[in-house]
């Protein structure tokens, strides 16, 4: 699917989050019905109650209602939809991401995919292990999650989505 704006879904972000969820874009699903994590392949939801972070499976439209738990969204392109591999790689704003994350502070940022990760730290996904990131001076605490993408089935695991939840309960 081409790069489009009408393929965006809305930043939800407010200051002081504990928890802001980054993906690398919309999906095509996502993008055709303006929800976060929507296709019915995706475990996105499930994980989030599975792990405990939030306390009960939500669906894909009340995505808004986590603002009220301190969980936020966004993607590091907010214009492309599709697979990774779909996505033009100019429309991955790292830098745009960094400053709503500087703006916002939330306390832990959660990378839905290693390859999300790996646009932000600049790294090949290999270089990257799931679970809690090493700290870096003035941002928050940063975990990378297995993709809960059907897609990415091969590669699923629960187990750093509970290290993730652990570590919100403890903080």
């Amino acid at each position: 699917m081409p790069d489009s704006d009408s393929h965006r879904l809305p930043d939800q972000l407010r200051a002081d989050l504990r928890l802001v969820f980054v993906g690398t874009a919309a999906s095509t699903r996502s993008a055709a019905v303006g929800h976060y994590y929507a296709h019915p392949g995706n475990r996105f939801w499930r994980a989030l109650h599975e792990a405990g972070i939030t306390p009960r499976r939500y669906r894909p439209d009340e995505f808004a209602s986590l603002l009220a738990l301190g969980i936020g969204f966004t993607d590091l392109s907010k214009t492309g939809a599709g697979m990774d591999h779909e996505i033009n790689r100019q429309s991955f704003d790292v830098v745009g991401f960094r400053a709503k994350i500087e703006t916002f502070r939330p306390k832990a940022v959660a990378f839905t995919s290693r390859k999300a990760a790996s646009l932000f730290y600049n790294r090949p996904t290999s270089a990257l292990a799931p679970g809690r990131q090493p700290r870096m001076s003035g941002f928050p605490e940063v975990f990378v999650l297995p993709s809960p993408s059907g897609a990415a089935s091969g590669h699923w695991s629960l187990q750093p989505w509970r290290e993730l939840a652990e570590w919100i309960t403890e903080s």
